[in-house]
């Protein structure tokens, strides 16, 4: 399952009624609950991740808002696109440390345009650009953790 077919089921259950969804494949097994406290889990089928209760995650909760950036401001930002995290993971802007990066400032990028690399569970996830460009601003640094819907790069459109 892809990163964005993830963002679209996340999508879809937020706008619905539901409270849980399982979804399992011979590839992966997926479960979204809503809650109080979002809890998403992604694992092979063939290992199973173990599950924190909620009990024990409860106190590292309060340190994540201080690994979150700053937001752009305002000014800024309503003239451009965000490209976001589809996931938590580890941001890389290159395919492999001898690599160029995928893009730099002042790229032109069009959908489908593959812009970083988001690992998640040893699993490395490109991130395509859904808008067309030019890259404006990378807001995240290289082998940086991210987290869902996290902005990654400011695109302006015109």
């Amino acid at each position: 399952m892809k990163a964005k077919e993830i963002r679209d089921l996340i999508d879809f259950i937020s706008n619905t009624g539901l409270e849980e969804v399982n979804i399992e494949t011979e590839e992966f097994k997926i479960k979204v609950k809503r809650s109080s406290e979002a809890t998403f889990q992604a694992a092979p089928a063939i290992a199973p991740a173990p599950v924190v209760p909620a009990a024990q995650a409860a106190p590292q909760a309060p340190a994540a808002p201080a690994a979150v950036p700053a937001p752009a401001p305002v000014a800024d930002s309503k003239k451009y696109v965000e490209i976001k995290s589809p996931m938590i993971g580890t941001f890389y802007l290159t395919p492999n440390p001898d690599s160029p990066a995928f893009v730099a400032i002042g790229d032109k990028v069009k959908p489908g345009d593959t812009v970083c690399i988001v690992e998640a569970m040893k699993l490395f996830n490109e991130i395509e650009s859904e808008v067309s460009g030019t890259i404006i601003k990378i807001l995240v640094d290289n082998a940086s953790p991210v987290e869902y819907d996290q902005p990654l790069f400011l695109v302006d459109p015109s």
